[in-house]
């Protein structure tokens, strides 16, 4: 059994909320570049312009990428051989949050009752958090900020068992043409099938992780993102809604087997700042 100190975890979590608020990982921002190249429109090159230049600034200033510094959303694998002393992991997680926002001078936007909204936690808190036990002495902890904007564009279907591949396509499809210039566009599209009305849910978001690039190990299932990526930068929405070939940088698929009568379909978007970092201890 290996121990690991809660401290060490806060320490971790503090580092990952400042460091992630202005550092987009590289594959996102080699996207985003290789958009810019490929795009016709001088008014969503332009765009892509900026968000480049806004990248690069926020980096080398140490300042947040974007103002909506987000929702705290991690997804944790806890090895079962590994001890977390002198402390709850979930309330060393949750510290960690906390003094990140106020340490790091982050936007609080987390309201303590979503009915009654005139009060502010003040630190960010409480996080989200999505734990996994996994085999091993490791601890790792993957922190995802999700912004208001492209959250607000979710969208699920129970969809009926007897439901085509392409009724799915076409409802991936709609939703992102609903959501419009709304969630930030370029985006990236995570997509959730299977398993039950939250697991879909939870795949989706997942999904945003997967780097820029990769393809699901599912030769059918690849064809389809390959497939709805065309299709979304058919659209002609473009960076920020102003019209253009870049609407999408990626479009992500995950899978679960599901009851034989049920079809959930979930789409979770995450904007051209799609921020995540990852530390293992």
């Amino acid at each position: 059994m290996r121990s690991i100190q809660a401290s060490k975890v806060v320490d971790a979590v503090e580092k990952l909320c400042c460091t992630a608020a202005s550092v987009l990982p590289c594959d996102v921002r080699t996207g985003i570049d290789k958009a810019l190249k490929e795009e016709t429109s001088a008014v969503a090159s332009g765009i892509l312009g900026q968000i480049l230049e806004n990248i690069e600034l926020a980096e080398r200033n140490g300042d947040p990428l974007c103002q909506d510094t987000g929702f705290s959303v991690f997804f944790v694998k806890l090895g079962r051989e590994v001890l977390v002393e002198g402390g709850d992991l979930n309330s060393a997680i949750a510290e960690g949050v906390a003094r990140g926002h106020i340490n790091g001078y982050l936007r609080k936007s987390i309201v303590r009752d979503p009915l009654d909204r005139t009060t502010n936690t003040g630190d960010n808190t409480p996080p989200v958090i999505w734990l996994e036990l996994a085999p091993g002495d490791r601890l790792e902890i993957i922190y995802a900020p999700k912004g208001g904007g492209s959250e607000n564009m979710s969208r699920i279907a129970m969809m009926k068992p007897t439901d085509s591949a392409e009724a799915v396509e076409d409802f991936i499809v709609d939703s992102v043409i609903e959501a419009g210039g709304n969630p930030c566009p370029p985006v990236i599209v995570g997509v959730g099938i299977g398993g039950t009305f939250e697991k879909c849910a939870f795949l989706a978001k997942k999904a945003l992780l997967r780097e820029i690039g990769s393809r699901n190990e599912s030769g059918f299932y690849s064809a389809i993102e390959q497939r709805l990526l065309a299709r979304i930068n058919e659209t002609g929405i473009g960076p920020m809604g102003l019209g253009g070939r870049t609407t999408a940088l990626e479009v992500f698929i995950e899978v679960h087997p599901c009851h034989i009568a049920s079809l959930p379909v979930a789409v979770n978007m995450n904007c051209h700042c799609a921020r995540h970092g990852k530390v293992v201890l």
